[in-house]
């Protein structure tokens, strides 16, 4: 999604605004990552994790996540003046997916959240956006205590395209985010120029 920004500053230049989506595994940070990101106060659909839910959602590795996001997250953040992301983080579990078709509608990209504890809760992810030949970048959520492995590695474990990046990050970290979302906007950027210029081409 491009879309123009209100302008809330009286400057007559006009402001680009794209639409970003952060997805992955259940509790592999999303949440966090729009959270630690967003220049506004994000909004949150986290609902408890309920009895019923153990029977569905695998929270092996994850034994101290309470709640899950059950519809989206959303943020916002400036990446350079005239420049801003909408972040909609998706939710993680099978039952949900059904909302991603909406929420992916328009986007410029994706960032695949992945715990390489966990690497195989990412593959979904990266095979519904390179199925549909939306650009993303792969972060890996650097836990701590988490065995800790090369962009590389990761990269042939998951068998993704040549040239699809994989950063190391800190969900937490706002900077560490915000250099994730900048070599997604980069990548996403490139790979859309490439494909106009094969469709005139």
């Amino acid at each position: 999604m491009v879309t123009e920004a209100p302008d809330v500053t009286g400057d007559e230049t006009a402001a680009l605004a794209l639409k970003i989506l952060v997805a992955g595994g259940f509790g592999v940070g999303k949440t966090t990552l729009v959270g630690a990101v967003s220049e506004i106060r994000p909004l949150r659909t986290e609902e408890l994790l309920s009895e019923a839910g153990q029977l569905v959602d695998d929270t092996d590795g994850v034994d101290q996540k309470v709640t899950t996001t059950v519809a989206m997250d959303f943020g916002r953040i400036t990446i350079r003046s005239g420049l801003s992301l909408y972040l909609f983080g998706t939710p993680g579990q099978d039952r949900f997916w059904f909302l991603w078709d909406e929420l992916s509608q328009g986007a410029l990209g994706a960032v695949v959240l992945a715990d390489t504890r966990r690497l195989e809760d990412c593959f979904p992810a990266v095979d519904y956006f390179e199925h549909r030949h939306i650009p993303f970048v792969v972060a890996v959520n650097c836990f701590a205590g988490a065995r800790a492995y090369g962009a590389q590695d990761v990269s042939r474990a998951l068998d993704l395209d040549q040239g699809t990046p994989v950063v190391l990050c800190d969900a937490r970290d706002r900077d560490s985010g915000k250099e994730v979302l900048i070599r997604l906007v980069e990548y996403a950027g490139r790979m859309h120029t490439a494909r106009l210029l094969d469709s005139v081409g």
